[in-house]
């Protein structure tokens, strides 16, 4: 026997031998290493408490202003006086129970209370991304879900401003975040997460009896099934086309409705009493909306510029889409079709940020203007509901807009990022029928659920306490009747 087979033989022998010996005694064999802590990424963190104050400054001052400047001058307090006291209400309402309505398990329509006054959060909990094994801290997720919950019902507040009192809008805030918007949010957004959906599918992948297999698949199943209605229908929505925009505007036209019109509307000139405020309001809104659409992606990745751009794109051709529209209809450019076209491309572009190509926003935010145009100033007169500042024609039909849109541009060749498979860690194959179809009963879903509810609302505060000032105090205005102030004093 030469050298070389003698020491392969020894070697085999040695071989066998250690693999005797690790057999016959576990305490000696190597156990396979845990999956390592998720650690929470520094700058992923920085980046959502950055995107958090940026969506407060929506509303606060941005919203507000826009909003202020585009009603009279004795109105302009009451308006400011609503929003501040929305993100107030709605603050403290979401760490009291909204954060657990929305955003555990409990069923397809809504959560439960396993996290009612924020029980088990900590500075050490985390909470789940769109990548698996990133995290962000919860705290930072629970603020940024908060400043959703706020913008929402401050945008109904006007399509009924000018004419309801403020303590009906005191009890419609705190009813309508409750019984509307937390469970839209649960069913648009809940989900198992990735982490959760990857880690049942590599212990599948691993299971090798059939028992093993069984109870894997099974396991996997029920993370699959752990979501809310909407998002396992499969629709997506990046950032709030409906959960923030059909919901609000929907709502919005029900409040115009069963408030009923302005004294004077349709006779008396309702002009915008500032412009300028108005201007100023806007563009706030634009900046703030780059932490509401690229801060959606919940981590500093390829997604969040990717929404940042659209969130350019889509704007700037939507507020050109409707002054030159408006230009050819009514013979002047106007600022606050710009404004207007613009708050609508953001509106569209909202659920489709983080999907759709440049592009694609671009198409969307041009689509956008002329349409969401059209409904403010021709439907909205042919049908003669007094919608004070167009909660309805901008971000409802613009929520619509962009929703539908959302399942065309999500294609990969569109330019579109295509959907992620979390099961397969690929972006799946994409149907167009199968995800528009997903998207529109996503939208149908939101219209009934907020229109409904919002008339319920709407009548028991009605019955209760009314909905209205008198006659007089509505002419005298709302910020001396109502808050015994006035915007300005000159």
């Amino acid at each position: 026997m030469t050298l070389n087979k003698l020491i392969g033989a020894g070697l085999a022998g040695l071989s066998t031998l250690t693999i005797a010996v690790l057999l016959s005694d576990p305490a000696l064999a190597q156990t396979a290493p845990a999956a390592p802590e998720i650690v929470v990424n520094k700058g992923d963190n920085a980046w959502m408490m950055t995107s958090t104050v940026l969506v407060l400054l929506m509303t606060i001052p941005g919203l507000a202003l826009f909003y202020a400047g585009l009603v009279r001058p004795k109105n302009a307090l009451s308006v400011l006086t609503h929003i501040f006291y929305t993100v107030c209400v709605v603050t403290l309402i979401w760490v009291i129970y909204g954060y657990s309505l929305a955003f555990t398990g409990g069923s397809a329509y809504v959560g439960g209370l396993d996290k009612i006054f924020l029980k088990g959060v900590t500075v050490d909990s985390k909470a789940a991304t769109f990548s698996v094994g990133v995290n962000i801290s919860e705290l930072v997720y629970i603020c940024f879900q908060m400043t959703f919950a706020a913008i929402t019902p401050a945008l109904i507040v006007g399509a009924f401003a000018e004419r309801m009192k403020f303590s009906a809008v005191a009890l419609f805030i705190p009813l309508w975040v409750t019984l509307v918007y937390f469970p839209i949010a649960h069913m648009v957004w809940y989900w198992a997460g990735p982490d959760a959906i990857d880690a049942a599918a590599k212990a599948l992948a691993a299971a090798t009896t059939p028992d093993a297999k069984k109870t894997a698949q099974e396991a996997l199943d029920a993370v699959m099934a752990d979501g809310g209605l909407v998002f396992l229908w499969g629709a997506i929505d990046f950032a709030g086309g409906t959960v923030v925009h059909i919901n609000a505007g929907i709502a919005g036209l029900v409040g115009a409705l069963v408030v009923g019109k302005r004294l004077g509307f349709g006779k008396d000139l309702m002009s915008p009493h500032s412009l300028v405020m108005t201007m100023i309001g806007a563009s706030l809104l634009w900046v703030g909306w780059f932490g509401f659409n690229a801060g959606s992606n919940l981590e500093a990745t390829g997604g969040a510029p990717l929404a940042m751009i659209n969130s350019f794109v889509a704007t700037a051709a939507a507020a050109l889409s409707w002054m030159f529209a408006e230009w050819v209809l009514k013979g002047k450019p106007s600022l606050l079709g710009a404004l207007s076209g613009a708050v609508a491309g953001l509106v569209a572009v909202t659920p489709a940020s983080g999907f759709a190509g440049p592009m694609g926003a671009l198409v969307l935010g041009l689509i956008a203007g002329v349409v969401c145009l059209y409904f403010v100033a021709t439907i909205k007169n042919m049908l003669g509901y007094d919608d004070a500042l167009d909660v309805f024609g901008i971000h409802c039909i613009g929520g619509i807009i962009g929703a539908i849109g959302t399942g065309i541009l999500v294609a990969p060749a569109l330019g579109g990022t295509g959907i992620m498979d979390y099961t397969t860690g690929k972006i799946a194959d994409y149907d167009f029928w199968t995800q528009v179809i997903a998207q529109c009963k996503a939208v149908g879903m939101t219209l009934l659920w907020s229109g409904v509810g919002s008339f319920i609302i709407f009548k028991i505060i009605d019955y209760t306490v009314g909905l209205r000032p008198s006659v007089d105090k509505e002419r005298e205005g709302l910020d001396l009747t109502d808050h015994g102030e006035r915007a300005y004093n000159m």
